[in-house]
């Protein structure tokens, strides 16, 4: 049975993060930002939260980082400060545990924003689903764990607007305070299951991933669906993206509040000609069609018009020859980790994904030394699932 917050001795803390989202600091200033970061430098542990503006501007940007000791919280304000480079050294420092819920996207974008590079990471969800939790967001776990109700109410609210109202930051302030508490629990758990090393690995290369690069790449290659168009329609989809793409720019909108990804796609099964035949596709309404309807015309004709032999082609990836064996060895790989994750108590796809069966089956390991040889397998995968893979893999050939 999971442990509940009364078994541990954080139970004292309950009651704390209230005290702390009442007494928390707001920094606005550079020199602000210094003394908090000398004051942070000295922890072993260090909660961290963000806010960003996704839902409502084109470049969406960090507007709000909620940090937290076990003594004090402090929401950063980082459109009032403007240089972050003195939380650099300190996310940078190994000996401090930076403790996130969810930490890929906030590390994808505290690195666009500010340079920012995160060592020692603890990622309280990613541990939560390797311990078996079936719901894993934050306010799932704060209710199991401290039967802790969060108030989402200002999720989806616009971040960057200032000044922002108080009971914003409130809400921004007490979703860290509870993670150093959490993690301490967390960590207990992994380590009675002896899955500590899984977490430090996984955290490890969490901690190194990167946002996307815009590299003038056709838009059309991050787009769901793409691939399964005609050359045709892939040029008048490309049109309709870079169309969206420049007026989202324009008005600093996201490009979801500009057209859904399912109205282009409809415009590219039915290319309308005319107005009239826009309005007919139900894909657009009325007010888009007096916005963009001249627009998305001129585009659609302008794709229409590509001669064939300029028409743009959906990369596809030449699939290498497979000894035939292969497919089998992933039959036996796939359901000899179904039964060892059952056993575990968590998602088969956390102790190999697709991928890494398919990599496994290919190599066909037949002691440990051929394990190490495998394509994107984990240390913890190889120490203490390797013996048995090469074993399964042995008993099939017989």
């Amino acid at each position: 049975m999971r442990s509940s917050a009364r078994d541990h001795s954080e139970w004292y803390f309950l009651q704390h993060p209230l005290n702390m989202k009442k007494n928390y600091k707001i920094i606005e200033t550079f020199s602000g930002l210094e003394s908090v970061v000398k004051e942070f430098e000295k922890e072993k542990k260090i909660a961290v939260d963000l806010e960003a503006d996704s839902m409502f501007h084109f470049r969406e940007k960090v507007c709000l980082i909620q940090m937290a000791s076990r003594q004090q919280t402090v929401v950063i304000d980082p459109l009032k400060i403007g240089n972050l480079e003195l939380l650099k050294p300190l996310f940078a420092d190994k000996k401090i545990i930076k403790i996130f819920h969810g930490a890929d996207y906030d590390v994808r974008s505290l690195y666009r924003d500010f340079g920012i590079k995160i060592k020692n990471l603890f990622d309280t969800q990613l541990v939560s689903m390797y311990l078996g939790v079936k719901e894993t967001s934050l306010e799932a776990v704060l209710q199991e764990r401290f039967n802790v109700v969060l108030n989402k109410k200002y999720q989806r609210k616009d971040w960057s607007k200032r000044p922002l109202p108080k009971a914003m930051i409130d809400y921004a302030a007490s979703d860290a305070a509870y993670l150093i508490p959490l993690s301490e629990i967390l960590e207990k758990e992994l380590i009675a299951k002896d899955r500590l090393h899984w977490i430090k690995e996984e955290c490890e290369l969490l901690s190194r991933v990167r946002p996307s690069l815009d590299n003038n790449e056709p838009l059309f290659l991050n787009f769901k669906g793409a691939g399964r168009l005609n050359s045709r329609n892939l040029a008048v989809l490309e049109t309709l993206l870079e169309l969206r793409k420049k007026i989202a720019e324009k008005k600093d909108r996201p490009l979801f509040k500009i057209m859904q990804n399912d109205t282009l796609l409809k415009l590219v099964s039915e290319k309308p000609k005319t107005k009239k035949q826009l309005m007919k596709t139900n894909a657009v309404s009325a007010k888009q069609v007096k916005m963009y309807g001249d627009s998305l015309i001129r585009e659609i004709e302008k794709a229409l018009e590509i001669p064939g032999s300029e028409l743009p082609v959906y990369p596809r990836k030449k699939t290498p020859a497979v000894n035939p064996q292969v497919p089998g060895r992933i039959k036996i790989l796939k359901k000899w980790r179904d039964q060892r994750a059952l056993i575990l108590q968590i998602d088969p796809a956390l102790l190999f994904n697709k991928a890494s069966l398919y990599n496994i089956a290919m190599e066909n390991p037949s002691d440990m030394k051929s394990m190490k040889k495998i394509m994107d397998l984990k240390k913890w995968q190889q120490k203490d699932f390797g013996r048995d893979i090469v074993r399964v893999l042995k008993n099939q050939k017989r």
